[in-house]
């Protein structure tokens, strides 16, 4: 009787040469780019979208006309030491220049244009407006707030964005030219520095009269960062843009992991309290907000729901099992995908039960950090093909993306 002969070993790789793969891989290019841009659409969009819901009730929420006066932001504000370009100056006038910015900041990140100079100017707007008021937020301010942090450290307008349709505009017109023909000149990127730099310079001037130097010091260092960018780019486009490369590459898939770590946290932090509560245990959680008007938007919705013990039972626990379970999950593929979409919909359900539409699209769009990249792809063609039919333009006559790792701003 003949035996099958077994397969050879594979070779196993020296540690040393694994070690070389992952830095090699982890500077060579910005991880994650599909990722990082629907995060970075989804926080843009839910920073807009509150900010346009609040709009008639702006001047009560964050302006001069607000129950939390600007005396009283400003002792808050020199006790904490955080940002916010409202305690400049409590003139109406000032405050809808403020107001106008966070808004124009957050159309320009959700359509990718200059993303590396819009995000900053969309995370002072997001720390403006929330520390003048540090009690308007529904929970969902709080990931907003420091998801627009990270988004300042990421290569977010990679894809699906102005600036790598830019890029792939301006790649296609460099192989037309031929070769030694050089990039088009870009000067709405130098105008846009220059007009940031003015304003860095007033926010330097009043954040000497309230205290809020760490932030100064962050702005200036990425003022000089992209100004470096700018000059290595035109005038040394050898080793030094290689080496600055390198940096920004480090600086994204770091913050990438960051941004991973503080969804789990966020996750493991809310379940494990859960667990310790007696209403969580004994499954009747879920049934008195639902008994609340503040966040019933539909009664009758609401009233059917909470009849059904099962199914509160059901959803209570649910809840709970989900939260906790799913940073353990994350190197399982098909049950941290499962998972993941079993948290996306209770965020929407939050959002139609409970009335908290803000809350739900900040959570979700945090979640997307963990999509497959297969499944944004699929998400990305739909899109484009809708845009297109949208539009009665023909498939091929669309501007190609650029591949993951075009260098765009």
């Amino acid at each position: 009787m003949s035996r099958t002969p077994a397969a050879p070993a594979q070779p196993r790789v020296p540690f040393d040469r694994r070690l070389g793969q992952a830095v090699q891989k982890v500077t060579a290019q910005a991880l994650g780019p599909y990722q990082t841009a629907i995060v970075r659409i989804g926080f843009s969009f839910t920073w807009l979208l509150f900010l346009l819901r609040e709009w008639p009730h702006r001047q009560e929420l964050y302006g001069p006309d607000g129950p939390w006066s600007w005396e009283m932001g400003r002792r808050l504000i020199a006790d904490n030491h955080s940002f916010s370009a409202l305690m400049w100056s409590d003139g109406r006038l000032w405050f809808e220049i403020v107001y106008g910015l966070a808004l124009l900041s957050a159309v320009l990140l959700l359509l990718g244009w200059h993303t590396r100079a819009v995000s900053v100017v969309f995370m002072a707007g997001v720390l403006s407006l929330q520390n003048r008021s540090i009690f308007m937020g529904d929970g969902g301010d709080n990931v907003v707030h420091i998801m627009a942090l990270y988004l300042v450290l990421t290569r977010c307008g990679q894809v699906w964005s102005l600036d790598a349709r830019r890029a792939a505009r301006r790649a296609e017109s460099g192989a037309e030219a031929g070769p030694g023909s050089g990039p088009a000149r870009d000067l709405v990127g130098p105008l846009l520095w220059t007009v940031l730099g003015g304003l860095l310079m007033a926010t330097t001037y009043f954040s000497g009269l309230t205290g809020e130097w760490w932030l100064v010091v962050l702005l200036w260092v990425l003022w000089l960062g992209h100004g470096l960018w700018w000059l290595v780019c035109r005038y040394a486009p050898g080793e030094p843009r290689t080496l600055l490369d390198v940096i920004a590459n480090l600086t994204h898939n770091t913050t990438l992991v960051v941004i991973m770590a503080e969804v789990c946290l966020i996750y493991a932090t809310a379940g494990w309290y859960k667990v310790q509560g007696s209403r969580w245990q004994d499954g009747t959680a879920l049934y008195y907000p639902l008994r609340l008007d503040y966040f019933s938007p539909w009664p009758a919705l609401s009233d059917l729901l909470g009849s059904s013990g099962v199914m509160v039972l059901l959803l209570t626990y649910g809840t709970v099992i989900v939260q906790v379970a799913f940073p353990f999950t994350l190197f399982n593929r098909k049950v941290k995908n499962v998972l993941l979409a079993a948290m996306m919909l209770e965020h929407a359900g939050i959002a139609v039960l409970l009335g908290l539409p803000v809350f739900s699209l900040a959570m979700i769009s945090a979640d997307a950090i963990f999509l497959p990249t297969a499944f944004l792809l699929w998400l990305g063609a739909r899109a484009a093909r809708g845009r297109d039919r949208l539009l009665r333009r023909k498939p091929e006559e669309a501007v190609p993306e650029p591949r993951p790792r075009t260098l765009v701003g």
